[in-house]
């Protein structure tokens, strides 16, 4: 079904910004949620934040709130992640997951995109 692609990764230093952008293959999104994830070194990937494309309700990790924005523009098929403030603590590859709710659990979503490394500098 829907086929995701990141973009948006790179090396900064701790306080900068970056903004990721996921695009879905298709003309419009098949899934009513879109997520982003991170793996940071370890085995597991772990929820940042969400929005449903209905409504646009968002959710986010406490770990992020206040410094990570999620926004989507459906019309481009696109999911975006603000990321400001960034802490080494930040680091990891990203991805974008899409999924039928909004849940803090990867293996709920049923898409998932390839990732974007994010490397945050002391």
């Amino acid at each position: 079904q829907v086929h995701l692609a990141e973009s948006g990764g790179g090396l900064v230093q701790a306080g900068e910004s970056l903004r990721l952008s996921c695009t879905a293959s298709e003309r419009t999104f098949t899934s009513a949620v879109m997520a982003w994830f991170r793996r940071a070194p370890g085995p597991e990937r772990e929820f940042v934040a969400a929005q449903r494309l209905s409504g646009g309700a968002t959710y986010y990790a406490d770990s992020v709130k206040g410094r990570f924005t999620i926004s989507s523009e459906n019309a481009k098929n696109t999911v975006y992640l603000q990321m400001d403030s960034l802490k080494p603590e930040d680091t990891g590859v990203y991805y974008c997951a899409a999924g039928a709710r909004a849940t803090l659990r990867e293996i709920t979503y049923a898409h998932w995109g390839q990732g974007t490394q994010v490397t945050v500098s002391s």
